[in-house]
């Protein structure tokens, strides 16, 4: 086997780099920001992101090591597109449930089904 070319060792670097530090400035984002609806964003920019650029240099290293596509590491990238935003809304409407069950101002529900408390804390815009 050869050795990897300069260039395509810079670019595998690079897009490992990247996604470590987009995966850094997320988790600080996760850390810094003030609610919970707030800090929702930044663990899905990591998901997404930070995974995509970590998973494109790893493909194109085993593409070059291996000689082949390694068209199973995109199964990781599937399995993240789908589970991240599922579970990111279900944990904004628990919190959002439990918010409006403690009476905290959030906004009203966009179904317009909502209890007496509920339309009485907050005016709803579609009335």
């Amino acid at each position: 086997m050869s050795t990897m070319p300069l260039w395509l060792d810079a670019l595998i670097s690079a897009l490992v780099l990247l996604g470590a530090a987009i995966a850094l400035a997320g988790s600080m984002g996760l850390l810094t920001l003030p609610g919970f609806f707030t800090r929702m964003h930044p663990p899905a920019t990591i998901a997404t992101l930070a995974c995509w650029c970590i998973l494109h240099g790893a493909f194109a290293f085993f593409w070059w090591q291996d000689g082949a596509a390694p068209l199973r590491l995109y199964l990781i990238a599937l399995f993240l597109a789908t589970t991240v935003p599922i579970t990111s809304i279900f944990l904004m409407r628990a919190a959002l449930f439990r918010a409006r069950r403690a009476g905290t101002a959030v906004p009203t529900s966009l179904s317009g089904h909502t209890t007496a408390e509920e339309g009485a804390a907050m005016p709803s815009p579609h009335r």
